[in-house]
């Protein structure tokens, strides 16, 4: 039997003390994107779970969106990534 071995860290911590593993991610492919998936994702980039380029291939993400997702974040909180609140806090900046 082969195990598979996962470069960095196994869980992290959330801001609000929480745990994450790699299993609290989003299915790989996922289409629809909801506030919270999206802020899962950023959450273990941002805390070093997974690379960058690790979630561009895994959801088929653009360096772009995934940018622009860790800024709102960083502005605004988790509530900026709902897209019917996205196009108000496109306008503080």
């Amino acid at each position: 039997m082969y195990i598979r071995r996962i470069l960095g860290p196994k869980s992290i911590r959330l801001p609000d003390g929480r745990a994450m593993t790699r299993a609290d991610l989003p299915a790989a492919g996922t289409q629809r994107w909801v506030a919270s998936r999206k802020a899962a994702v950023v959450h273990a980039v941002d805390a070093g779970l997974i690379t960058t380029a690790e979630a561009m291939t895994t959801w088929g993400l653009s360096e772009e969106e995934l940018d622009s997702w860790r800024d709102a974040v960083a502005r605004h909180g988790v509530a900026a990534l709902r897209a019917t609140t996205l196009q108000r806090y496109r306008k503080c900046t």
